[in-house]
């Protein structure tokens, strides 16, 4: 069920929201050749933890019948898409990290995601990244009073396609709220789902997972960790998002 939300409710989404993007920016400045995924989410989880906030992704079942997630952020790098857990892996100069994380504040979600260089990356992987964030842009504009998802959609495939990339069918954006994932599904690319019309009061998270060559994806063996088929470099990029009267507005930020 599509849960439409009170303006008490938005202001607290938009706290939950700020709070993930705290742990973004203190990660962001930690990213580095030499760091652990461990040492960042350790991180993530003390800043988590300061604001009085509590994990969304600790804990969730793994759909596959693995273990629950062990980690606070879901960190993936270079051909990893999403779901990567965090653990003794270094970090190396070049290497690009998708850092997905969410927090519950209050009894509601905050969810994003971004992709970060490590060090000096390749003016391919830059570009990768940077067409990422600007399909989300793309995207969220379309999120808008009498549009429909397939429209955001649209938006999202069409820019990425363009670019000479690839949007993952596999997984998708989501509603978002008291649970982290809501209805409606939000595909980064058209299918036969037309989805709802959007309305005022609507929280979405919008994330489009962008791949350098094809989309088709498999599992690792640990049932979390979601790879490029033919181990291209993936991109991430994601916020949660309130349609209002006005226009979308991004939650995820920092006020």
């Amino acid at each position: 069920m599509i849960s439409i939300k009170s303006q008490r409710e938005l202001d607290k989404m938009r706290k939950a929201g700020e709070v993930v993007m705290l742990v973004h920016k203190r990660l962001e400045e930690m990213i580095a050749p030499g760091v652990t995924t461990k040492e960042l989410d350790r991180i993530a989880a003390e800043v988590i933890k300061s604001k009085g906030a509590v994990p969304s992704f600790r804990g969730v079942p793994c759909p596959y019948g693995g273990i629950d997630f062990p980690g606070v952020i879901c960190a993936s790098i270079n051909n990893e898409v999403i779901h990567g857990i965090p653990g003794d892996r270094v970090l190396e100069d070049g290497d690009i990290i998708s850092i997905d994380t969410g927090a519950i504040l209050d009894g509601f979600h905050g969810d994003a995601a971004r992709t970060y260089p490590v060090g000096s990356v390749s003016p391919d992987a830059l570009r990768l990244i940077s067409v990422t964030e600007e399909a989300f842009n793309r995207g969220m504009a379309q999120a808008v009073e009498g549009n429909r998802i397939r429209d955001i959609s649209r938006a999202i495939q069409n820019f990425v396609e363009e670019n000479g990339f690839s949007v993952v069918r596999d997984y998708v954006g989501h509603g978002i709220g008291r649970e982290m994932h809501e209805e409606p599904q939000i595909p980064n690319y058209v299918s036969s789902y037309r989805g709802v019309r959007l309305t005022a009061g609507m929280t979405l998270a919008i994330e489009p997972m962008v791949n350098a060559g094809t989309w088709q994806v498999s599992v690792l063996d640990d049932r979390w960790t979601v790879v490029t088929a033919d181990s291209s470099l993936s991109a991430h990029h994601e916020n949660t998002i309130a349609v209002t009267d006005k226009g979308p507005e991004i939650l995820t930020a920092l006020y």
